[in-house]
């Protein structure tokens, strides 16, 4: 009887020794930093986090906030963040500057960058000025000289410049001032230039005030993804957090494809809580489907460079293209990055399948 009791008592010790061992050295997640804007991409790192499929796949995924690409390409020497979720024209500043990767898509958002003026603006008057963009308001008479209104250096700013194109203008024609979403559309709204460039969601803020859409990325012509982008020395000594943290956004991409605007309560929640800022149903519905997304099997073939230069690549190279002839880079500079190979569609062929 005695050995029995001695029996279960050294059981119980051992179980407790090694059962605790093991608790005390149970691997904790992988902490990764990453940076975003207030925007439809964010809701995917965010989604995620709120699900716990972050820790599924042993991570734990930080959400820094930043108001537009540009403050965030400037945060990367100081080590804040090492992936971020920004539009193509900051991504190659971050390739030039920092040799920062490109390796997956966010979105596409060539809808939601728009040039938007009030109700009453000449600029409204002519439409179709150039056959090859019917649906673009404007002409060189009503444009030539105004003041827009512009984050600089931004996607917008790509979406406007490709709106001046259409007439025959640069952005030398234009009388242009820097500030960002939500400083112009206060300046906006007080009467300040006549136009300004905003992007999603802050566009339907302006649309909710009465005003109107002139011209968007892709009725002006161009195309404009979202890109994930990663620091190159973290990207080269971590690719299993790299495919990880791939494979926990492709889950929440599957996830809008399949479910679309049934997300519309998470999605307003999302820039409730991360973002504060309220969106209606109607806008959060806009939003999620003006705002396509692309599975794992998509965006490897957007990447895929075997037969000359990938999809995504040739947006870049229209993006770099339009930028170098505004002079807001230089021939080399421009020459510099494409030769970087930059981009890179390896870390999605490490993404482990199925994916839930």
């Amino acid at each position: 009887m005695k050995r029995s009791i001695f029996s279960v008592v050294l059981i119980l010790v051992v179980s407790l020794i090694f059962g605790g061992a093991g608790v005390t050295h149970a691997q904790k997640p992988f902490v990764l930093n990453t940076a975003w804007q207030p925007e439809h991409e964010t809701f995917i790192p965010w989604y995620a986090k709120e699900k716990g499929w972050d820790k599924e796949e042993g991570l734990d995924l930080q959400l820094h906030f930043f108001d537009s690409g540009m403050a965030q390409m400037e945060a990367l020497p100081a080590k804040q963040w090492v992936i971020a979720g920004m539009g193509g024209v900051p991504a190659n500043v971050g390739a030039l500057r920092y040799g920062t990767v490109l390796f997956a898509i966010g979105n596409d958002e060539s809808e939601t960058n728009c040039i938007m003026v009030r109700a009453d603006s000449p600029i409204l008057k002519s439409k179709g000025f150039n056959p090859k963009y019917p649906e673009v308001y404007g002409s060189p008479e009503t444009i030539k000289g105004k003041t827009l209104l512009v984050t600089t250096v931004s996607s917008g700013h790509f979406a406007m410049s490709k709106w001046l194109e259409v007439f025959g203008l640069k952005d030398a024609d234009v009388v242009l001032k820097n500030m960002d979403q939500a400083q112009a559309v206060a300046a906006f709204e007080a009467g300040i230039g006549d136009a300004v460039v905003l992007w999603a969601p802050h566009i339907y803020t302006g649309l909710g005030k009465g005003w109107k859409i002139a011209a968007n990325t892709k009725t002006a012509g161009g195309a404009q993804p979202i890109v994930f982008i990663a620091e190159k020395e973290f990207s080269e000594k971590n690719p299993e957090v790299m495919a990880k943290f791939l494979r926990v956004c492709m889950r929440v991409i599957n996830q809008i494809k399949k479910d679309g605007e049934k997300l519309v309560p998470e999605y307003k929640r999302f820039f409730k809580d991360w973002a504060g800022m309220e969106l209606t149903d109607e806008s959060a519905k806009m939003d999620l489907l003006m705002h396509p997304v692309f599975t794992l099997e998509e965006q490897i073939k957007m990447f895929d460079d075997s037969a000359g230069p990938s999809n995504v690549h040739k947006w870049q190279q229209e993006i770099l293209d339009f930028f170098t002839a505004q002079g807001r880079f230089k021939p080399e500079e421009k020459e510099k990055v494409m030769k970087s190979n930059y981009i890179t569609g390896k870390f999605l062929k490490m993404v482990k399948t199925p994916i839930p």
